[in-house]
């Protein structure tokens, strides 16, 4: 299966690939980056030679976009997927962000983990890091998994508690809120949020939190939304 691009797990599998002007966005991702030097790096801890376990939890699941060998249904302890990164682009703009998914301490995740040949793994880390690691919001990390035929480890972006980005912080009524408003030039917020919920029933895989908050922006409708007039 070819890669498709890069697309980061807390976006759909479609969006608006259109650059931000050079200056722009070198400012923007400068600025989200700050104090996190070696987010740009890939610096896994691999064994030269042996395959690679890759975990998603967002569109990696229906979306990988690199090779793989097979795919398994999985479950990550000890993080569970949640809303707490900002969006300030594709789901928000710096003056009216919107939330995307991250792996946040606590609980547990279901996802799907996909293992990756040893001659594609330099590659498919290489994509992954463009894919995830755009502001360095995520810490990628070694941590197992459980597949159905037993427990692997498997490369996890988590969310960087210490990232200005991540808002981990936020309650039930301001995360409703943020998803409520927030437009950017992937479109609305709550359309990722559904998005998202619909492709996680079509896998089987259920989540009680994101579920109960789909059908919250769901019946509260589209009279929230404020268009986006600010810039990227």
């Amino acid at each position: 299966m070819a890669a498709t691009g890069p697309r980061s797990q807390a976006e759909p599998a479609e969006r608006d690939t259109t650059p931000l002007p050079f200056a722009c966005a070198t400012r923007y991702i400068l600025s989200m980056a700050d104090g996190h030097p070696d987010w740009k790096t890939p610096n896994l801890p691999l064994i030269p030679g042996e395959p690679l376990w890759v975990f998603g939890y967002g569109s990696l699941m229906w979306n990988p976009g690199f090779p793989h060998l097979e795919r398994q249904p999985a479950v990550l302890h000890g993080y569970h997927r949640r809303f707490c990164v900002l969006s300030h682009r594709y789901r928000g703009t710096p003056e009216r962000p919107g939330l995307v998914l991250g792996l946040d301490r606590g609980g547990s995740c279901r996802g799907m983990a996909f293992k990756v040949a040893p001659e594609h793994v330099q590659a498919v880390v290489a994509y992954l890091w463009e894919r995830e690691m755009v502001t360095g919001v995520y810490r990628p990390s070694l941590k197992q998994i459980r597949l159905p035929s037993g427990p692997v480890t498997a490369c996890c972006f988590l969310a960087d508690r210490g990232h200005r980005q991540y808002r981990g912080a936020l309650g039930p009524e301001e995360t409703l809120a943020m998803i409520r408003t927030g437009v950017g030039s992937s479109g609305p917020n709550r359309d990722y949020l559904l998005n998202t919920v619909e492709h996680l029933r079509e896998l089987g895989i259920r989540d009680g939190a994101l579920f109960a908050l789909a059908k919250r922006v769901a019946e509260a409708g589209d009279n929230t939304l404020i268009p986006n007039t600010a810039g990227p």
